[in-house]
């Protein structure tokens, strides 16, 4: 069984790639340059790891506005549909009631001017905005089907966030692998970040300045406590950003390819019932999961000869 889960997830990088870029934005104290980039540096060790993971970063003097439209470019001629893409932006961000904008050096680039170029982009989209005012960008990043996630819940928050310090610990983190599949889900990493947020605060006796939210319906606003009672993380639940231990190895194997397509969608299939419970009569959601479930045991047995 623990195998099963396992494997499961492995199964959404055998059938795709996986592009990550990271930005570390203008510091403006020798302190938040040195911050911000560490963070890069340390984000891009981590997913350079992940077998296959195609990851690329900007900070310091190459952060720049004209950089970051380059790689968002290239991307929207390089993936395809079923790959996946993960935008981190670290840094400050201001928001002036009418757009956010992320401090560059040189020419910030808007909340505006980021989702344009994002909606070229076929991929499968995450965007991490873990900066100051983040939550200002939310509803201009927002679209069904893409995870967003922000350091802060408003655009009024305004310090600078810690919220990026534990979303990277939660990729180094066992305890962050909550469903103990070894791999470390978005949503995963959000809770991990989130809670050792609010505790960090808590222990420094101050009030937060900081709340993360995450949303991925493309619709309304984004929730600190993700779930299926509001909807919110099943796409963040099954969108991995760093497989742990032996998964790393398993998927690797082109043999397993084809039964581990099968095996990822009916997860999909099963987790989006779950979502749907209350909406489905109590005898076909049992009829319906229990058929789900054989089919899933039915491709285990593949895997397992």
């Amino acid at each position: 069984m623990k195998k099963l889960v396992i494997l499961a997830l492995a199964a959404a990088s055998l059938r795709a790639d996986s592009y990550f870029l990271t930005v570390a934005g203008l510091g403006g104290e020798d302190q938040y340059e040195q911050r911000f980039t560490g963070w890069a540096s340390d984000l891009t060790k981590l997913l350079k790891a992940e077998p296959g993971a195609k990851v690329d970063t900007l900070s310091g003097k190459d952060s720049t506005k004209a950089n970051i439209e380059a790689k968002l470019r290239a991307l929207a001629t390089q993936t395809k549909a079923d790959d996946s893409f993960v935008l981190v932006l670290i840094g400050h961000g201001t928001y002036d009631d009418l757009d956010y904008k992320f401090n560059l050096p040189g020419p910030d680039i808007s909340a505006t001017e980021l989702a344009a170029l994002l909606d070229k982009i076929p991929a499968k989209q995450v965007v991490v905005n873990a900066t100051s005012s983040s939550g200002g960008s939310l509803s201009t990043l927002q679209k069904p089907k893409r995870v967003v996630i922000t350091a802060t819940k408003a655009g009024g928050e305004k310090n600078a966030t810690v919220f990026t310090r534990f979303f990277i610990e939660a990729l180094r983190d066992p305890v962050a692998d909550t469903d103990k599949n070894q791999a470390i889900s978005v949503l995963e990493a959000f809770r991990y970040a989130e809670e050792k947020t609010g505790k960090y605060f808590e222990a420094q006796k101050r009030l937060a300045t900081e709340h993360a939210v995450i949303e991925d319906l493309g619709k309304g606003e984004g929730v600190k406590a993700p779930s299926a009672e509001n909807g919110e993380g099943l796409i963040a639940g099954r969108q991995v950003l760093l497989h742990l231990g032996s998964v790393a190895s398993i998927v690797n194997d082109p043999e397993k390819q084809k039964l581990l397509k099968q095996k990822d969608e009916l997860e999909t299939q099963i987790d989006e019932l779950k979502y749907r419970k209350a909406a489905v009569p109590q005898r076909e959601y049992q009829t319906q999961m229990r058929q789900l479930l054989l089919e899933l045991a039915k491709v285990q047995e593949g895997l397992d000869k």
